[in-house]
C-alpha cells in the first residue's frame, strides 16, 4: 500500500484527509457513523472568546451543486470548549486542529493562549474571514496588514503549528497568502466559502435571513483549485485544499494543484462517512498509478 502520510510544517498527518471546520461539530458528533481516527485529522468548529448564538434563521439553504450557510460562528465559547468539548477528544488517535476567531487581534491572541495550553490541541487554524470591529467591520482576511497582524499575534501566543484559513473573496489571494506567511503562518488552508445568494421567487425573499451567505460544495471546486494553484506559486509553506471535495478524485486534483492535504466539508451533510470514502479513493488512485507515496503527487500537475 502507498504511504499516505504528509507533513504540514512540524505536524505529521497519517494521511492527507481532514474534516473541515464548521461542518464536523466539535469532533465527536460523527463518531456513530465512522471511526474518526481513520482520518489524518479533524478541525473543530470555530471557537471564539465568548459564546455566540449565531445568525438568525434561516441560515442554511441548498443550491445547485452546493449550499449556502450563514451560521455566524455559533459556538459555546472558549471556556466551555475547554471544559466540556475538548476532553471528549482526549482518546482520539488523530490530529486535532482548533479553529479560532475574534473581533479584534487581541481576542484572537487570547483564544489561542487559552486553547494552545491543552495537550489535546495539536495545531491552530486561524479564521481570518471574521469582521475586524476596530477597522469598521472589514474582514481580517481581505486586508494584507490585518492578516499579517492577526497571524503575528497568534504566532506569538503559541509554539504549536499555525494554519491561516484564507478567504477567496479578495482581488488577489496571493497577496493575502504572502501576508499570512510574513506574519508567521506554518501553513495555509484555502479556500473558505464564496459569497453567494439565493431568492425564493414566490415569496420574493432571500433564502438566507442575512441575504448573502457563504457558498460551499462542488460548485466552488474550480475556484478553490485555481486559488490553490496560484498560491502554490506564491509561497513555500504547505497548503491545505478546501472546496467541493466529494471523492478521492477531487482530492487528487487538489494535491496535483499544489495542496499537501485536503479538508472535506459539505460532503459531511450528504454522506456522513464520506471522508473515509475520499481516503479510500486516494489509496486506490495511488495503487492503480504506481504511486508509492502520496507526497509524490503534491504539485505534480503537468503544465506543458
Amino acid at each position: 500500500m502507498a504511504d499516505l502520510s504528509v507533513r504540514i510544517g512540524p505536524l505529521v498527518l497519517k494521511n492527507p484527509v481532514l474534516a473541515a471546520s464548521g461542518t464536523f461539530g466539535y469532533g465527536t458528533e460523527f463518531a456513530p457513523y465512522f471511526d474518526v481516527a481513520k482520518l489524518g485529522g479533524i478541525v473543530t468548529k470555530t471557537i471564539t472568546l465568548e459564546p455566540r448564538e449565531g445568525n438568525p434563521m434561516p441560515r442554511i439553504a441548498e443550491t445547485p451543486a452546493g449550499m449556502l450557510n450563514s451560521i455566524g460562528l455559533a459556538n459555546v465559547g472558549v471556556k466551555r470548549f475547554l471544559s466540556e468539548k475538548l476532553p471528549m477528544l482526549q482518546a482520539l488517535d488523530t490530529v486535532v486542529v482548533v479553529n479560532v476567531a475574534g473581533n479584534t487581534v487581541e481576542e484572537y491572541a487570547e483564544v489561542v493562549r487559552q486553547v494552545q495550553a491543552h495537550p489535546r490541541v495539536d495545531a491552530i487554524e486561524v479564521n481570518v474571514s471574521c469582521p475586524n470591529v476596530e477597522k469598521g467591520g472589514l474582514a481580517f482576511g481581505t486586508d494584507c496588514r490585518a492578516t499579517e497582524a492577526v497571524t503575528a499575534a497568534v504566532r506569538l501566543s503559541t509554539k504549536k503549528p499555525v494554519i491561516v484559513k484564507l478567504t477567496p473573496n479578495v482581488t488577489d489571494i496571493t497577496e493575502i497568502a504572502r501576508a499570512a506567511v510574513s506574519g508567521g503562518a506554518d501553513a495555509l488552508s484555502l479556500i473558505n466559502t464564496v459569497v453567494g445568494m439565493a431568492v425564493d421567487i414566490e415569496t420574493r425573499r432571500p433564502l438566507i435571513a442575512r441575504f448573502t451567505a457563504g457558498l460551499s460544495g462542488p460548485a466552488i471546486k474550480p475556484i478553490a483549485l485555481a486559488k490553490v494553484f496560484q498560491v502554490r506559486k506564491a509561497v513555500s509553506v504547505p497548503l491545505i485544499g478546501i472546496g467541493g471535495i466529494m471523492t478521492g478524485g477531487d482530492a487528487i486534483e487538489f494535491l496535483l494543484a499544489g495542496a499537501t492535504a485536503v479538508q472535506t466539508g459539505t460532503l459531511h451533510f450528504v454522506e456522513p462517512d464520506g471522508p473515509v470514502r475520499v481516503l479510500e479513493g486516494i489509496q486506490r488512485y495511488c495503487e492503480s498509478h504506481g504511486v508509492k507515496s502520496v507526497r509524490e503527487l503534491i504539485g505534480g500537475i503537468r503544465e506543458t
